[in-house]
């Protein structure tokens, strides 16, 4: 097995939507924000190579919404998911799976995108089997009014349509070769791989933990749809992760790949910060 970081772009999100009921004056000592009360996002997804199966977990925003879209969240910084695949030697077309977390478009968007002729949407990736589980599908494909604007059916329905989609169960490692662990605060059933690699663990923390700044238990985004169960989950993970060292691989945070957790007097904290070249070959 092989891993890369695949780095698809950069975005900006209200940092107070970012930390919900923690105040600025504490959240912004471990994520600045700008003038516009603005902080930086990243959306790093996963490659993983493993024999036959090219693997890719997530997919940032893609390429196909309006400039008036894109506008929403400042988009900056030259990393594409194209390139960040050509950079360790792959295509769209090699990827054999992609594995959504959830189908928020920040994280499911570069699956669909237009042909040719701007008159269909398509698959990004045909030759691969898309992966969701049921219960977040009806989720997702009957939103309710809090997360309606996340889940866009243009990203969603052509997933069906396509014949790709396929379902994750509690067998997980049978359908897709890792464990998932699955999360219900951020949204129903939200999917968070869990992989042994070069005699570590790691975990793709997806939107349960999306910086190193939301360690701490009280820091939850205003975007979950139930942030005393968020809580209740997060602790449970990281009292975990600390016990097992466990290797936290983050999605969202702009600055830090992997972190890993520690016991402290005030709970679980951060123990250290790491890239990924740094701690696996």
């Amino acid at each position: 097995m092989k891993i890369y970081p695949i780095e698809t772009g950069n975005f900006k999100l209200d940092g107070g939507a970012m930390f919900g009921v923690v105040p600025k004056t504490i959240w912004q000592r471990t994520n600045p924000a700008d003038v516009n009360n603005l902080i930086d996002m990243s959306m790093r997804c996963m490659l993983i190579e493993d024999g036959e199966r090219l693997i890719l977990i997530d997919t940032g925003l893609g390429a196909k919404q309006s400039d008036k879209f894109f506008g929403y969240y400042f988009l900056y910084g030259d990393f594409s998911l194209e390139s960040s695949l050509a950079k360790h030697g792959f295509h769209r077309d090699d990827i054999t799976d992609v594995f959504l977390t959830h189908l928020h478009f920040d994280h499911c968007g570069g699956v669909i995108e237009w042909n040719a002729e701007k008159t269909l949407l398509q698959p990004a990736f045909k030759n691969a089997k898309f992966w969701s589980n049921e219960a977040h599908w009806k989720w997702a494909t009957e939103p309710n009014p809090r997360e309606k604007a996340s889940f866009l059916k243009e990203n969603i329905n052509p997933i069906k349509e396509s014949g790709q989609l396929n379902f994750i169960d509690k067998n997980a490692l049978e359908h897709i070769g890792f464990e998932v662990l699955f999360m219900d605060g951020h949204t129903e059933k939200q999917m968070l791989p869990k992989l042994t690699y070069q005699g570590k663990t790691i975990v793709f923390m997806a939107d349960l933990l999306p910086t190193v700044g939301h360690i701490s238990l009280p820091y939850v985004m205003g975007y979950d749809t139930r942030p005393l169960l968020t809580i209740k989950e997060k602790a449970a993970f990281l009292n975990e992760a600390a016990d097992q060292n466990y290797y936290l691989f983050l999605e969202h945070d702009a600055y830090n790949e992997i972190c890993t957790v520690k016991h402290t007097e005030k709970g679980v904290r951060v123990k250290n910060i790491h890239k990924f070249t740094d701690i696996f070959n």
